[in-house]
């Protein structure tokens, strides 16, 4: 089945031409079923970027999505037109007397600051408790991983000396979970990002568990089952290229940057890079979707009881 787009979004012909299943308003109203009503909450700057690669994910599947995107209600991007924001956003005091059956929470490039120093940190709070009785599951990225398992347990972040940035082989440390089921032993992830969380941290934080982890990136996907969450710390969501802009950019900038491992035949960048991640991206987020729509309630109310 396909995920339910507005038609003037970006993502709708992005997707469609991709060959993702997508519909509008006036075909999902024809459907006598219930749809998924997922939010992204999106932190990202380049926010139509974001809402490809969520929308594809989570739209790949049978089962139809209602995406509903959000942002904070105070910060305001300078990186999207203020037109797209005002069509396609609403501000999280405006749903947060609604239910959704899942949530994503992405990632942001505020890594440098502590939790307490970001402008929106008090609201993202009040976000993460209101998961915990409006949100069937939630799923937290990257960053946005890191302030869930943070908010909820208390695991510090570490900041690294160097970026950690290119593509991670990752062990599966539980191939019988749900989330990851189809996957193979091992798995390649795009991670880029100056802050590490670290396992003999997550260990001392009872009920989480650790699903995937990497010798050199250190763990990537851990399950909160008392809160309904995943939290993963890596980007399986990215394009083919995200990894290539962002390395771009920083030489074009003149910022000092390693170019990304065993991202680009050989590591040179010169050549196009190679995506080695793909369907496991898809297996991932399908299967939290699959979870997600055998486990929650069928009315709405329901959720959070």
């Amino acid at each position: 089945m396909p995920i339910k787009l507005p038609s003037d979004l970006p993502a709708f012909d992005v997707l469609r031409n991709e060959g993702v299943m997508v519909m509008g308003e006036r075909e999902a109203a024809r459907q006598d079923i219930r749809p998924l009503k997922i939010g992204l909450l999106n932190l990202m700057p380049k926010k139509i970027q974001t809402e490809n690669q969520f929308a594809r994910l989570i739209g790949a599947g049978p089962i139809q999505i209602d995406l509903n995107l959000i942002r904070m209600s105070e910060h305001q991007t300078r990186n999207t037109a203020a037109a797209h924001m005002e069509a396609f956003y609403r501000p999280f005091t405006d749903v947060q007397h609604e239910k959704f059956d899942g949530l994503i929470i992405t990632g942001a490039p505020i890594e440098h600051l502590d939790f307490e120093d970001v402008s929106y940190w008090d609201e993202l709070r009040q976000v993460m408790d209101w998961t915990q009785t409006n949100v069937h599951a939630t799923f937290g990225v990257c960053w946005g991983g890191m302030a869930m398992i943070n908010h909820f347990h208390g695991v510090p972040k570490h900041l690294l000396d160097a970026k950690l940035f290119g593509c991670f082989r990752h062990r599966n440390l539980d191939p019988t979970t749900p989330l990851l089921r189809g996957f193979s032993d091992d798995c390649v992830i795009p991670v880029s990002r100056w802050t590490e969380m670290r396992q003999a941290d997550i260990d001392r934080a009872p009920g989480l568990r650790t699903l995937l982890e990497s010798p050199e990136a250190g763990p990537a996907l851990v399950a909160d089952p008392d809160h309904r969450s995943t939290y993963i710390f890596n980007h399986f969501e990215y394009d083919d290229d995200t990894l290539k802009q962002e390395y771009d950019r920083d030489v074009a900038a003149g910022v000092p940057i390693n170019v990304p491992g065993n991202y680009y035949p050989d590591d040179n960048p010169l050549l196009q890079p190679l995506n080695r991640w793909r369907s496991h991206a898809h297996l991932l987020y399908g299967n939290w979707i699959n979870e997600i729509y055998q486990s929650v309630p069928y009315d709405p109310d329901q959720i959070g009881l």
